[in-house]
């Protein structure tokens, strides 16, 4: 993919995990010390969802240890997935059934962050690119473009 001006694209992917990590830390570290899970499975309750412990605590903990992995570009796709679960459901079951279109808009941004890190990966700078998401490899014996098979 061309970059704008030599810059890889990849670091506008960095750039959106970096911002939505923040999101997650924030919200996650909210559920569990600000609000408190029985606050939280209350809610989850309240919406409608089976299992709204189970709910309250991989919502809580996947967005505040899922952040900070994210944050570090750690299990990029993998959270990527489930993000894109766990706000399919915040959005279409929570938000557009309970408080509509308006109250939803930031459930559907995550939902399509998640949705990016799962497609694409999680960007430059990642320790995903360590070993998950090492790119192709030139062989050694292609020297200067041209291959001496």
């Amino acid at each position: 993919m061309r970059g704008l001006i030599g810059i890889d694209p990849g670091w506008g992917i960095t750039a959106v995990r970096v911002a939505t990590a923040a999101v997650f830390i924030v919200a996650g570290y909210t559920k569990f010390f600000v609000w408190g899970l029985p606050r939280v499975t209350e809610n989850m309750a309240k919406y409608g969802l089976p299992a709204p412990k189970v709910f309250a605590y991989l919502a809580a903990g996947g967005e505040l240890i899922g952040g900070v992995a994210l944050l570090v570009g750690l299990f990029g796709r993998w959270l990527g997935l489930f993000y894109t679960i766990e706000f399919a459901i915040a959005f279409f079951w929570v938000k557009l059934r309970t408080a509509g279109f308006a109250d939803g808009r930031l459930d559907l941004m995550l939902l399509a962050a998640g949705l990016l890190f799962l497609l694409a990966g999680p960007g430059r700078a990642a320790l995903d690119s360590l070993w998950l998401e090492k790119g192709p490899r030139t062989p050694r014996y292609v020297k200067r473009g041209r291959s001496q098979a």
